[in-house]
């Protein structure tokens, strides 16, 4: 009771000298005013503040969708990369011969970005990837191991990451601390070589520098 006299207050109406059943009577005029031709009523008037609030609540979810997608991007291209260094790291001794292995500055970082760019566009992204690690040298390509993103997708294309010895693999300021054949430089140059499995298309070459 204290509600709905509070309420026909609000609207200009006295409550406090009437008997019950007059305001009853009022509350009975008061909803036949509301619903009345040309007035608009509670009900279309908190549809249009629903209506606002699902159209508020689409584009925050579409915002936070954004958020997701590209933080997820984040997580594989920095664990990609991290596997890419685990592989050269790896075949230092067994592959690469080398006791020191000598990279450009992010230049692994530059790589995982574009590998996981050029998955983009696959049905499983960069989990339906098998990726292949080599190192390129005058005689032709050693390779140094490979990536598997997640076991539990069967792979529907390969990606090669094809790094580039220099051509002096030696760097003069080791020479005294290391034989000069102990040492590997890499070059900035690096190629990617997409290949879609299942499927007759000719492979894709792309040589980033």
């Amino acid at each position: 009771m204290v509600f709905v006299a509070a309420l026909l207050f609000g609207h200009g109406a006295s409550v406090l000298t009437k008997p019950e059943h007059s305001v009853t009577d009022m509350i009975g005029k008061y909803w036949s005013q509301l619903t009345s031709p040309g007035t608009e009523s509670s009900s279309t008037r908190r549809g249009s503040v629903d209506s606002w609030d699902e159209r508020d609540n689409n584009s925050r979810f579409c915002s936070l969708d954004t958020v997701v997608e590209h933080e997820e991007q984040q997580l594989l291209q920095q664990d990609v990369t991290r596997q890419i260094e685990r592989c050269l790291t790896q075949a230092k001794v067994s592959s690469l011969h080398c006791q020191v292995l000598l990279l450009p500055r992010r230049l692994t970082m530059r790589i995982g970005q574009d590998v996981v760019r050029s998955s983009a566009d696959e049905p499983c992204g960069l989990r339906g990837a098998s990726i292949a690690v080599y190192v390129e040298f005058k005689d032709g390509l050693k390779s140094v191991g490979s990536i598997i993103p997640d076991p539990s997708v069967i792979p529907t294309f390969e990606l090669s990451v094809i790094f580039k010895a220099d051509k002096d693999d030696s760097w003069p300021p080791l020479k005294n601390i290391f034989d000069t054949n102990k040492v590997l430089k890499l070059r900035a140059e690096y190629r990617l070589v997409k290949r879609k499995l299942y499927s007759s298309a000719s492979p894709v070459i792309h040589d980033f520098s």
